[in-house]
């Protein structure tokens, strides 16, 4: 029996617990959700009646991580019953709710009792933003007009478009995502300066470059592990290294302590680790040169020492 129980899938509660702790340990609160430009709300069924207890802060959180804007979320039939359909590929979320029962008992004088219980259950459910063909309303208009950042460049436009990469525009979290090999981006409205947006997406396509087709790095890892760290450093140094050639700013980016800790994990563990992180970071960096049509040619000496390393 206790066999089963370990190998059984974790429970509502212990998904949503596993969650929190990976997002609290990245030093991100999830329940303080950092909407920009649209309404804030509190997650609602397709009603329209809000979300309660801890469905509220996962919701939230979930759709923090997916870039959702829309607070509507619904099961897989009550989206069809608006007249609306779940976009092929779209992965569900859970959402919680206590069940109560009743269950005779025997006390201890030996009598049946009834005794009442409730047991945490969970369904699926979808976000509006998931959704197609649904009313307007459920997805809010922004409270003001997108202003476009100043620092916008035809050149800087053509040399990320000319890589080729699958990539959107949506949400608020920049992020690449390897399983679909697409990077996704918040709009440049978002931002307080078209090269801060030019910068970021330069990390993200540091990433990309990572992809089984291209690089052949690892890249399914979860946060706190060493490779996940190591991938992000080679990501922050191949978004300098663009940064330097392409003359955008690379000191915005956002790295928590969390981040630090771990690469001085790392860095103190292994002494040539710095060096195979840049020789990959360089690499990385010189496919999104090439792909974007500022190739430069490489040094010898340093390509000898990088492949030392």
């Amino acid at each position: 029996m206790s066999n089963r129980r370990r190998a059984s899938s974790p429970s509502p509660a212990e998904r949503i617990t596993a969650a929190i702790i990976e997002k609290l340990e990245q030093g991100t609160k999830p329940w303080v959700k950092p909407w920009r430009g649209v309404p804030v709300s509190r997650p609602l069924r397709s009603c329209g009646t809000p979300y309660r207890g801890m469905n509220t802060f996962w919701l939230w959180m979930v759709a923090d991580g997916c870039g959702y804007t829309s607070p509507y979320w619904m099961t897989y039939r009550q989206c069809q019953a608006l007249g609306g359909q779940v976009r092929k590929g779209e992965k569900s979320t859970i959402a919680i709710f206590y069940k109560n029962y009743t269950k005779e008992v025997e006390t201890s004088a030996g009598e049946a009792d009834i005794e009442n219980r409730r047991v945490l259950k969970a369904y699926a459910v979808f976000n509006a933003d998931q959704c197609d063909g649904l009313p307007a309303f459920y997805h809010p208009e922004p409270m003001v007009a997108p202003v476009e950042p100043a620092g916008r460049e035809t050149k800087l436009d053509q040399f990320f478009s000319s890589i080729g990469a699958n990539l959107r525009h949506h949400g608020c979290q920049a992020y690449y995502e390897p399983v679909l090999d697409r990077v996704t981006m918040p709009p440049a409205e978002l931002f307080e300066a078209y090269d801060h947006y030019y910068a970021t997406l330069a990390h993200e396509l540091s990433h990309w470059t990572g992809h089984s087709s291209r690089l052949d790095r690892d890249l399914k890892n979860r946060f706190g592990s060493d490779a996940y760290a190591a991938e992000e450093l080679i990501a922050e140094l191949s978004s300098a290294i663009l940064g330097a050639e392409l003359g955008l700013p690379v000191t915005h980016l956002d790295h928590h302590a969390s981040y630090i800790a771990s690469w001085l994990k790392i860095l103190k563990s292994d002494e040539r680790a710095i060096l195979t992180a840049a020789a990959k970071a360089e690499e990385a960096a010189s496919l999104l040169l090439q792909l974007g049509g500022r190739d430069i040619s490489n040094n010898e000496g340093e390509a000898t020492l990088a492949e030392a390393a």
